[in-house]
Parts: C-alpha cells; structure tokens; sequence
C-alpha cells in the first residue's frame, strides 16, 4: 500500500514539474462544466475571489463551459458597480455564460439594468436544479 501510495505521489509531482498552475490541463471528470454561483453583495469578494477565478477558469481552459449565475445580492451589486460591469463584460466576451435570478433582479429593481449588459435575466431555480442534478462542477462565492 506504501508503495503504491510513492508511486502515485511521484508520477504526480513528475507531471506537475515544470508546468505553472495556470497552464495545466483540468482533470477528467463526470462534467467539464464549471458553474460560478455569485450571491455576495461584497466587492472585494467579486473582484478577488469570483471573477477572478472564473476568468482563470475560462482563460485556461480549466473546464470546457463556464457559466457565472449572478443570484442576490451580487446582481444589485453589479448594476450599480461599473468596475464590475467592465469585468463581466471581458468574461462575457472570452465565452463565459452570464445568467441572473429574475426574481432576484426584480426584487431589487436591477432587472433592465442587467439586461442592458447583455445578462441572461431568467428564473434560476430550474437551471440551477439541473445542473446540480447533471453533476456540472458548482463552486459559490
């Protein structure tokens, strides 16, 4: 069982050498689809952690698909944050899918804003259900 365990452990940092992060090819899974769930209503949390990540996603050809479903709070925060805008605009561009919870969106009044920059404004739970249920990658912020 040790042996075994070396074995790995060497053919794994062997594969890893020389290689920076950013640059490694994603590992095989039951889904190449990476599902961003963004509901904070903090800036530093969108702008350091989520997009960052997703853009890296996407950049990197982590996973095939990236899909970022802005849901609460973060959908009043990207209507009225314009550095936020110009970041989800550069994800949209690079091919990352942008969806929001239209009940959401209308409970804050932000609906035509986000429909103004190009987000998918649709009811979530279904979607969201689905993709749970198809075993795509979901990681929230």
């Amino acid at each position: 069982m040790k042996l075994k365990v070396i074995t790995i452990s060497i053919v794994l940092l062997a594969s890893l050498q020389g290689k920076s992060y950013g640059q490694q090819k994603p590992l095989a899974g039951p889904s190449d689809t990476l599902v961003v769930l963004w509901s904070s209503g903090d800036p530093e949390v969108a702008e350091k952690a989520c997009l960052m990540y997703t853009s890296a996603a996407k950049k990197f050809k982590w996973f095939n698909e990236v899909i970022l479903v802005v849901w609460g709070p973060s959908e009043k925060l990207l209507a009225e944050n314009v550095v936020l805008k110009e970041k989800v605009a550069s994800l949209q561009k690079s091919g990352v899918m942008v969806q929001a919870c239209i009940a959401c969106s209308n409970m804050y009044g932000v609906t035509d804003t986000l429909k103004v920059c190009q987000v998918d404004v649709k009811g979530m739970g279904v979607p969201l259900t689905k993709y749970l249920k198809r075993g795509y990658k979901v990681v929230s912020y």
